[in-house]
């Protein structure tokens, strides 16, 4: 079991502003990101004196900037551009809301991960704290997710709502039309032998644990960060390239044994 971040909203801030609506009851709420970025932030340089590389809106014809007034939105259809301005967006946009309407519940395994995009925090508002924790509660008890839509930057999208302790989190989810077929895929057709398959699932037991993200960090930019700190100050940084060690035998029953010896010891140890 591991512990949700304490929402501090001090430090967040408010993304968008609506309701819930479960059936007749609704729920003022206000949505968080609940994820970001770890990366450094890099800046591109002129290799030559380390200047600033700026980015210009520059006529692909003439060469010259181009003022943001004067940029306009255009679709390429049938090699010619349809220009596009904000009445025509308005007519295409989803009605606007500041609401999230559940329509149904479903077993979120139901769900495949594929179609999940971003997390967000759901806190209530003042006037919807009772409303909140009667639908937290019920869908800890029933271990569903509730499925519904809502309007955000002028797009409508489609959310699961879940609970993670005693927050609800709010799941956008991509539209089916979004996922690429994976028919050009070339996947091989080969029938793995009962064998083998017996010696994988043994394996897969070994390696079996309970989740627990606390145990996994980024570590690409912890690391990245000590090397600019010694590059700072000028001392170097010992590099080891990983090197990836291969059976020296191809037969995969032999690969099997080797992993299940291997991984066997390590639980000893």
């Amino acid at each position: 079991m591991f512990l949700l971040p304490f929402i501090e909203t001090n430090y967040m801030k408010a993304i968008w502003t609506g309701s819930i609506g479960f059936g007749l009851v609704n729920i003022p709420v206000k949505m968080y990101s609940a994820v970001e970025e770890s990366t450094l932030d890099l800046d591109m340089l002129d290799k030559n004196g380390h200047a600033n590389i700026k980015f210009k809106r520059v006529n692909e014809n003439t060469g010259k900037e181009v003022a943001w007034e004067n940029i306009v939105k255009g679709y390429m259809l049938n090699d010619k551009y349809v220009i596009l301005d904000d009445k025509d967006f308005e007519k295409a946009a989803p009605e606007k809301s500041d609401h999230i309407e559940i329509i149904q519940f479903v077993d979120e395994k139901e769900i495949d991960s594929t179609y999940f995009e971003a997390p967000y925090y759901l806190e209530p508002q003042k006037t919807g704290t009772r409303a909140y924790a009667l639908l937290r509660d019920a869908l800890k008890k029933t271990t569903k997710a509730g499925v519904g839509s809502f309007v955000m930057r002028n797009r409508e999208h489609v959310c699961i709502i879940k609970t993670i302790g005693d927050v609800m989190v709010l799941n956008r989810i991509r539209f089916p039309q979004e996922i690429r077929k994976t028919d050009d895929l070339k996947i091989p057709a080969t029938k793995s032998k009962p064998a083998e398959i017996k010696m994988a699932v043994s394996l897969i037991d070994q390696l079996t644990q309970t989740f627990d993200p606390s145990q996994f960090k980024d570590e690409y930019t912890d690391k990245l960060l000590k090397v600019i700190r010694a590059k700072a100050k000028g001392k170097a940084v010992a590099y080891k390239p990983m090197k990836v060690v291969h059976s020296n035998t191809k037969d995969l029953m032999e690969q099997l044994k080797a992993s299940l010896s291997g991984s066997s010891k390590k639980k000893a140890s």
